[in-house]
């Protein structure tokens, strides 16, 4: 299976016409039919359904239209790593990250290194942890920011100070809304809205003193954009952290933290015996600093307070 070919894939795949993709490719129509037929002979599988309007992928071509683009991404990334080698730092740096506005932590970070180092470019990818470790562990991103509780026995990591805690983000006449906190007894017959996380999270089934899946959650979600807009249409509460919840925070919507609290810490992480570009490298360094300066401000300030 030739690169080539993948990428001629792609472009019907994107196009859903071998007759755009043969002109964006600058390619005849046969010929890119005679190279999808072969790949489809080669793989054993079809890989299009051919309408009367547009093509379509069958099961098989969107499998492969994932694994294709994560490789030619890779390839990407690999080809302005190399072409980096030997200048001053520049290049890409990739992170991925939860939803979570302690992310202006590392943001502080881009900001800072891009004003001494103005060929750097920083590209987020924003995913749930499934997602941004996956990732993660394909070199499609040299970061990964997690948000609470991660298995991190195959990367190198930095915990940072800070934390999350968590809670729900309502409605403003949401009938939690009128409560400071939310304690377990409050949440019986109320309609919840979850992470699948979260499902098997045993830190929030500890808090509630049962399996957490006993409640009523109504429905799921993967980022909380989508959860805030069912919260804003009485679908049911939303459990996020306050990082995230407060940004949704306005006139229609409110958050209310857990009482006993629950918190979650952040880290970020990259893989064990990683190769880094230049400016990842640089990156790192930048981040390393910031959080050790942080570190022993924190320590200084609690000396001060023991002296009190």
């Amino acid at each position: 299976m030739e690169l080539r070919v993948l990428q001629y894939f792609l472009a019907i795949a994107r196009e859903e016409s071998i007759s755009r993709a043969a002109e964006y490719l600058h390619i005849t129509q046969p010929t890119l039919s005679r190279q999808i037929k072969e790949l489809e002979e080669e793989l054993g599988r079809r890989l299009f359904v051919r309408g009367s309007r547009k093509i379509t992928l069958t099961e098989e071509g969107m499998l492969l239209r994932k694994r294709a683009e994560e490789i030619t991404a890779l390839l990407d990334k690999t080809e302005n790593e190399i072409t980096a080698a030997g200048e001053a730092v520049s290049g890409d740096v990739f992170i991925g990250c939860a939803e979570t506005d302690r992310i202006r932590f590392l943001l502080r970070e881009m900001k800072r290194m891009g004003g001494d180092y103005p060929g750097v470019r920083f590209h987020l990818f924003s995913g749930h942890e499934e997602a941004v470790a996956e990732r993660l562990d394909k070199g499609l991103i040299d970061f990964a920011l997690f948000v609470g509780q991660v298995n991190l026995d195959k990367y190198n990591y930095l915990t940072f100070p800070q934390k999350d805690g968590w809670g729900f983000l309502m409605r403003s006449d949401h009938p939690l809304a009128a409560k400071p906190v939310v304690r377990p007894a409050d949440l019986e017959g109320v309609p919840l809205i979850c992470s699948r996380q979260m499902l098997d999270n045993n830190e929030m089934s500890g808090w509630l003193g049962r399996d957490f899946r006993e409640l009523d959650i109504v429905a799921t979600y993967n980022l909380v954009f989508n959860a805030a807009l069912m919260a804003e249409e009485g679908i049911g509460a939303v459990l996020t952290i306050e990082g995230v919840g407060g940004l949704y925070a306005n006139g229609g919507l409110c958050f209310r933290p857990l009482e006993p609290r629950v918190t979650a810490g952040l880290v970020l992480a990259w893989k064990k015996y990683q190769i880094f570009s230049r400016a990842a490298e640089k990156f790192l360094e930048y981040v390393q600093a910031a959080a050790a300066e942080t570190e022993r401000g924190e320590e200084a300030e609690s000396e001060v307070k023991g002296d009190e």
